[in-house]
């Protein structure tokens, strides 16, 4: 028929003939784009991710295109969900394992203003990696660590949490936790607030703002509020002469910076006169206001003065450059060394370099720092026990196949990443041999543990009394929740070791100030020994 339509002679065309040429047009171009689609593949965001403004966006058990830094760490992950999946779907031998998954949603790229750094990245999910290939190696149900990026600046989480939610509904394998929320930001106390309205269990393994709260949301770090009372220890211990100076972050929009700087006022304030003695500077992390790292005022403010303690509310990130600016200005004629004193997941290896050190012995200054982790901990000579010890036996087989960095345990990244995901999976397996006879029953018969099991199960309390049942043994200390309504479900009894660099007394030694940890209620001894 077309080809007749052709032949004749021109005349004007009718309806039919030109609608068959629209849709010949049509087919055409529908081929041509399913070839060219089949041809470039799913694509740098693979089949279950969008591109949104130059990231990955969404939530998949798949590798996809990231930071090259974190890329082969991503890959390894993606290797051991089709291991996971194989085992259950066609295993090569034995009985087929039933599997949950955990979601890992937290940004995959990062540029100069990101609050988490691509080695902040790398590192957590080296943690997150470790624990899923712990959690693996036993009976009961194994687990997917599904990789769920919501941007480099978190603000593209409304997606993620949809796409989070609809897999809690799936029968086989649900979903059953969130682990990674990386900064204390208003976007991520938004994406916490709606991964709550779903009642999915989220940990944060890194949050400090003591303000970052919400029914489901729980957190294995300390808080800033407990960080400072470790510190007051130390202050306690060594005050000198109360010459105090408040350096903080004016962006407005950075919750932990904001907090941070309340408690230090709480806290410090009236001992060391911070009303008076305080100047601020913009950080890097967020949306760009102006030129950032302008610390000459302070600094100058700090030698006029002759400070003794400076307490830093800021991101690490600025405080390399606030080290070199003092170096600039030197001793300014102090005769007893600087303190300066700041919180965080730990020691940041960019704080501790050959650089900074020179900076510090310039300035006649020494950091202090409140911290979850402490370097000593897996330096020392005899062999690390317990959580810790496996850890950092399947840590060290991570380092061995993926770039991770100086000193990747050092900023306690992937500790808190590994005991985030460990305290779900713990959960998981409690609730799994509980609900299953102990796991007597056959595969296909099994009862798999949902969002809600999970949760009922964390909200136990596991530390009651001098006694501590189900705690979390982690790599960075055993401790654990009170359960529901009590302390914003923020960890109790986790370890805050201070840390000095350069070093000199550790916690624990001779000399140092004592261990704090998060007592239950301000109580000192509140904690089983």
């Amino acid at each position: 028929m077309l080809l007749r339509l052709f032949r004749r002679h021109p005349r004007e065309w009718g309806p039919l003939e030109w609608l068959a040429v629209v849709g010949i047009g049509a087919l055409v171009a529908t081929a041509i784009s399913i070839a060219v689609n089949v041809a470039q593949g799913p694509g740098r965001c693979g089949d279950d991710l969008r591109d949104i403004d130059g990231d990955c966006v969404g939530v998949t058990e798949e590798a996809f295109e990231a930071d090259p830094g974190v890329e082969s760490l991503i890959g390894a992950v993606a290797d051991e969900n089709a291991r996971v999946r194989r085992g259950w779907e066609d295993p090569p031998s034995g009985p087929r394992i039933p599997y949950v998954r955990i979601a890992l949603m937290m940004p995959f790229t990062a540029d100069d203003h990101s609050a988490m750094t691509a080695d902040m990245i790398r590192r957590g999910i080296a943690g997150a990696l470790a624990a899923q290939r712990q959690a693996n190696r036993f009976g009961g149900p194994h687990y997917q660590l599904l990789l769920a990026p919501d941007g480099r600046n978190l603000d593209q989480w409304e997606p993620v949490v949809d796409r989070l939610a609809a897999l809690t509904k799936d029968t086989r394998a649900p979903l059953v936790g969130v682990t990674g929320i990386p900064s204390s930001t208003p976007e991520t106390r938004r994406a916490i607030a709606a991964l709550s309205k779903h009642s999915i269990p989220t940990v944060g393994p890194v949050i400090t703002a003591a303000n970052m709260n919400s029914p489901y949301f729980f957190k294995t770090s300390p808080n800033n509020d407990q960080f400072a009372r470790a510190l007051k220890l130390y202050l306690d211990r060594k005050p000198a002469r109360h010459r105090g100076f408040l350096v903080w972050d004016n962006r407005g929009e950075d919750v932990y910076s904001q907090n941070l700087r309340s408690v230090f006022e709480r806290h410090f304030g009236t001992a060391y006169d911070l009303t008076n003695h305080n100047s601020n500077f913009t950080g890097t992390s967020g949306t760009d206001k102006g030129i950032p790292q302008r610390f000459t005022d302070a600094v100058q403010k700090i030698c006029n003065e002759k400070s003794d303690t400076v307490f830093f509310a800021g991101r690490d990130q600025d405080l390399p450059a606030f080290m070199e600016r003092m170096a600039q200005e030197g001793s300014c004629g102090r005769t007893t060394t600087l303190r300066i004193l700041k919180v965080g997941i730990g020691l940041e290896p960019t704080l501790t370099g050959d650089a900074p050190r020179r900076w510090l012995d310039e300035a006649r200054a020494t950091i202090v720092d409140a911290s979850a982790v402490d370097p000593a901990w897996w330096a020392g000579k005899g062999k690390a026990k317990k959580a810790l010890g496996r850890f950092l036996d399947r840590f060290e087989e991570i380092q061995s196949h993926h770039k991770l960095g100086e000193k990747p345990l050092d900023d306690g990244y992937a500790v808190m990443y590994h005991d985030a995901f460990t305290l779900l999976a713990g959960a998981v397996d409690r609730t799994f041999a509980e609900i299953n006879e102990g796991g007597k029953k056959a595969p296909e018969a099994l009862s798999i543990p949902t969002k809600d099991d999970v949760y009922n199960t964390l909200i136990i309390p596991s530390i009651a009394g001098d006694g501590c049942s189900s705690c979390l043994v982690g790599a960075g200390g055993t401790y654990g929740f009170e359960g529901p309504r009590k302390n914003d479900q923020w960890a109790v009894c986790k370890p805050v070791p201070v840390v000095e660099f350069p070093p000199s007394a550790r916690s624990g030694d001779p000399g140092a100030p004592g261990l704090y940890r998060t007592y239950r209620n301000g109580a000192r001894n509140a904690c089983p020994s």
